[in-house]
């Protein structure tokens, strides 16, 4: 189902997807990648509920543009959009989903996480860093050690010390987007509790079974990391 919420910079669209019955369930942010939140990432909410978690996936173009979907093939209007990204904007995104998320009927407030890919990636980083929730898993997330050109996104690896809960990064050998010097730099920086992992030989959006990139061994080792990721909370 989708929704609305209200923030600081106005209404915010997102796509819900529930377990059935009646909680108290764990619940996951589910944050885009640059194409929107399309059928990707409503499969992966979905695919979260049918494990036991509420899923909330947030619009995060929604300053300008409302349900915005990019279709893989034309991607301009996405890089576009992705060029006017903040980070205190998406701190207030994420801000304002864990809070809806928490508030839902059936849902553990304690138990909430974020997910992310591609720039949702970088966005569960800088939630892992400014925010509580109550663990993250990010996948491919460019830009957290270097500045990218061209984008109003900053780094935020020097704010990691502040992570205080466990956080996942998930990393492809051959993204030619994310250098693995940069993956060590994260893996250096993270503290007790924190994991970064790498595919070998899998590329950017390794995880999203429509794009070209898509790997499935890596996909499927993935998924299979971030429900037992998650799996510590939701038993709790």
């Amino acid at each position: 189902m989708n929704v609305v919420i209200e923030t600081p910079d106005g209404p915010m669209d997102a796509y819900v997807a529930r377990p059935e019955g009646a909680g108290p369930f764990p619940g996951v942010v589910v944050i885009q990648e640059a194409f929107g939140v399309n059928e990707h990432i409503r499969e992966v909410c979905d695919r979260l509920a049918a494990r036991g978690y509420a899923a909330l996936a947030p619009e995060i173009y929604h300053r300008r543009a409302r349900r915005l979907v990019v279709p893989y093939e034309t991607p301009a209007p996405a890089m576009a959009e992705l060029a006017l990204l903040t980070n205190d904007g998406l701190e207030v995104d994420l801000e304002a989903a864990l809070a809806r998320l928490r508030g839902e009927d059936g849902v553990d407030p304690a138990r909430v996480g974020l997910l992310g890919f591609c720039v949702g990636g970088f966005a569960a980083f800088l939630g892992a860093c400014r925010l509580d929730p109550a663990a993250t898993v990010a996948f491919y997330g460019g830009g957290i050690v270097h500045a990218r050109e061209g984008m109003a996104l900053a780094p935020v690896l020097d704010e990691a010390d502040a992570i205080d809960t466990p956080l996942l990064a998930l990393f492809g050998s051959a993204d030619t987007g994310i250098p693995m010097s940069d993956v060590e730099a994260i893996r250096k920086r993270l503290g007790v509790g924190c994991e970064v992992h790498v595919y070998d030989g899998a590329k950017h959006a390794f995880f999203n079974d429509r794009r070209p990139n898509y790997h499935p061994a890596a996909a499927a080792d993935a998924w299979t990391r971030t429900l037992d990721w998650f799996g510590g909370f939701s038993r709790s």
